[in-house]
C-alpha cells in the first residue's frame, strides 16, 4: 500500500512563524523536522509515500514529493490522484512519536470498509501522554479523540469527495461533526448515548461509503502538534 503525508501549511502559522519555516510539519523536534518522524515510520513499514507539502530535503525522502495545493483537501486530492492502487493510507506530518509497529498494527487490524478512521480512548491518550490537552467526543463506549491516520478507497474516494471535504475540515470539532448527520445524532452525542455502531452506519449512508472506526490502542496516533503550547509541553 501507498501512503500520503499531509505535510502543508502556512508560514504564518504561530508555530512556523516562531521557527521560521514554511510549514508546521518542517518545526524541529529533537534535532529534526517534525514531518520527518512520520516519513520514517511509514516507510519503516514498508509502505511507499507519496508527501504533500513545500519542498524541502527530507530522510528518508518521499518517493513522490508534491507541491502544498493551499488547503487541506486540495493536498489530499493531490496525494489521490497520485496513488497507483486501490487504497490509500492518509497520515499527517506531524506526529513525532509515530512508530513502524504502529502503522502495522493500523494496516492489520483495519476493517474493511471504503474510510477507515482511527480513534484513541482518552485512558489511552492520558496513560501515555499525562497532561495533555485533546478533544474527546462522548460515546456510550467511552471518549475517543481522533486520529491522524486514515484508510481511504481511491475509487470511492470521489464518490464521498464534497461530504468528506466537510468531515475533514471538521475532524478536530466532534459536536460539529455531529451536525452534519442531523439533530438526532448530535443529541445522542451530547447525551452520551450515541453509540459506535449506529454512528458508522449513519455516517456511511450520508456519504454512500462503508465507513468503519478503528479503536487504536496506540496513543502516538492521536498526539500531533498544532500549537507552540503542544511543542512546550513535549519539551523536557
Amino acid at each position: 500500500m501507498e501512503a500520503i503525508v499531509l505535510a502543508g501549511g502556512y508560514a504564518s502559522d504561530p508555530l512556523a512563524q516562531k521557527f521560521g519555516v514554511a510549514s508546521k510539519t518542517l518545526v524541529p523536534y529533537r534535532g529534526r523536522p517534525l514531518v520527518e518522524y512520520t516519513l520514517e515510520a511509514l516507510t519503516q513499514a514498508g509502505l511507499e509515500v507519496i508527501l504533500v507539502g513545500p519542498p524541502a530535503p527530507l530522510s528518508p525522502p518521499p518517493r513522490v514529493a508534491l507541491p502544498d495545493q493551499g488547503s487541506l483537501i486540495a493536498n489530499l486530492e493531490a496525494g489521490i490522484n497520485a496513488v497507483e492502487g486501490d487504497k490509500v493510507l492518509v497520515a499527517t506530518g506531524d506526529m513525532p512519536f509515530l512508530r513502524q509497529e504502529t502503522v502495522r498494527w493500523v494496516l492489520e487490524n483495519a476493517p474493511q470498509a471504503g474510510f477507515v478512521y482511527t480513534i484513541i480512548a482518552k485512558a489511552t491518550i492520558e496513560q501515555r501522554f499525562p497532561g495533555m490537552r485533546r478533544t474527546y467526543a462522548r460515546v456510550r463506549e467511552g471518549y475517543f479523540t481522533g486520529g491522524n491516520l486514515v484508510i481511504i478507497d481511491k475509487k470511492l474516494f470521489f464518490t464521498a469527495l464534497p461530504l468528506l471535504r466537510r468531515a475533514l475540515e471538521l475532524r478536530k470539532k466532534p459536536l460539529a461533526l455531529a451536525q452534519m448527520i442531523g439533530f438526532a445524532t448530535l443529541l445522542k452525542v451530547l447525551l452520551g448515548q450515541a453509540d459506535m455502531a449506529g454512528l458508522e452506519a449513519r455516517v456511511s449512508q450520508i456519504i454512500g461509503v462503508p465507513a468503519r472506526a478503528l479503536i487504536t490502542p496506540y496513543a502516538e496516533v492521536g498526539v500531533d502538534i498544532d500549537k507552540v503550547e503542544d511543542l512546550q509541553w513535549l519539551e523536557p
